[in-house]
């Protein structure tokens, strides 16, 4: 077996020494970031996404996300100013948090090394996030900024490259064939609400709708849906994914939450969320620069199913989420998508 060497080919050593450099801003932003820890009443979380257990590899196929309670004013103070501007006032504080994440899609056929110009762009991104959050007794308002990159400067090539061979699964052959370099932001809102339709015998069921927006050269969406949840000493407002908006602060609500108290806490669910999309630039290609695309569709919707399980500080939730086409193939049905998403939380 051949050890690790440092590449001949000029092209390769380039590559190497940009990851190494995104690598180094994004942690050193986070690090400076951390360094205050994480408020009381926060949590840490990790979020992992991918297509592994429905047995497909294509479209969305890996997603990670990691943050907590952090400050970094760059991101947060505008994200503070914006929830104040556009929420409810109230007298509950508001709490922030800081996470770092990436995203990879590819089109059906990995092992193609051809371009496919009428199947998904290869593309990642790779960013850093800062959230500001509000909680009252029946609503959360959200507020995200994601700053970061898509193109070979995210790493894509190298983290399912690197992952296929780890676990013996097919090479992916057309990274060379993704989206180009170009940074990328946006801006999220997300507001939830929470109602109770009924209990027994210390079983609840609760609806939550939500509602929101999403602008940025990433993506510009408008967004609504809503979740049925049935448990016991059911917590905050229901489980979350990636998506941008995503409350990464289940916790902010304990000093109002008795069911805080109690050691275990569990529910299933069922959900819908339905997309209005104006852009997707891992659809429509990068906003500055010519690069793949396809023809994107403008309604999307998810349907979600799962569960969520509290021992005393510590979350673990899953969800199945089935994903309606997302751009226009040459057959009717090429764009559906089955993917899981993990949540896993300490509580401060």
């Amino acid at each position: 077996m051949r050890g690790p060497t440092t590449p001949r080919h000029p092209a390769a050593r380039r590559l190497m020494l940009r990851a190494i450099a995104v690598i180094a801003i994004f942690a050193s932003l986070a690090a400076g970031a951390a360094h205050a820890g994480p408020p009381e009443g926060s949590e840490l979380q990790l979020f992992v996404e991918n297509d592994l257990l429905a047995r497909t590899d294509r479209y969305y196929t890996n997603g990670i996300k990691f943050g907590g309670g952090a400050s970094f004013d760059l991101l947060q103070l505008p994200a503070n100013e914006i929830l104040e501007a556009i929420a409810p006032k109230a007298s509950s504080e508001v709490r922030f948090g800081l996470f770092v994440g990436q995203n990879l899609y590819t089109p059906r056929a990995i092992t193609v090394s051809a371009a496919q110009p009428f199947d998904r762009p290869w593309a990642a991104w790779l960013y850093l996030g800062g959230v500001a959050q509000r909680a009252t007794q029946n609503r959360l308002d959200t507020v995200e900024i994601d700053l970061g990159v898509v193109g070979p400067a995210a790493l894509g090539r190298e983290i399912q490259s690197g992952w296929h061979k780890l676990i013996d699964a097919p090479k992916p052959m057309g990274w060379h064939n993704q989206i180009p370099n170009e940074p990328a932001f946006l801006v999220s809102w997300l507001a939830k609400g929470k109602y109770r339709v009924g209990s027994m015998q210390g079983i609840d069921l609760e609806l939550i709708p939500h509602g929101g927006t999403t602008l940025g050269t990433t993506l510009t969406l408008a967004r609504a849906g809503g979740m049925l949840r049935l448990g016991r000493n059911m917590t905050g407002f229901g489980t979350d994914t990636i998506e941008p908006g995503g409350a990464m602060l289940k916790n902010i609500r304990r000093d109002i939450e008795p069911a805080r108290a109690q050691d275990i806490e569990w529910w299933v669910f069922a959900g819908l969320d339905h997309r209005l999309v104006a852009h997707n630039i891992f659809l429509d290609g990068t906003v500055f620069r010519d690069s793949p695309g396809v023809q994107r569709r403008p309604h999307v919707y998810d349907i979600t199913a799962g569960l969520s399980l509290r021992v005393d500080t510590l979350r673990f939730s899953l969800t199945r989420v089935r994903r309606s086409e997302e751009f226009y193939t040459a057959g009717s049905n090429g764009g559906r998508q089955t993917f899981d998403s993990i949540n896993l939380g300490m509580e401060f």
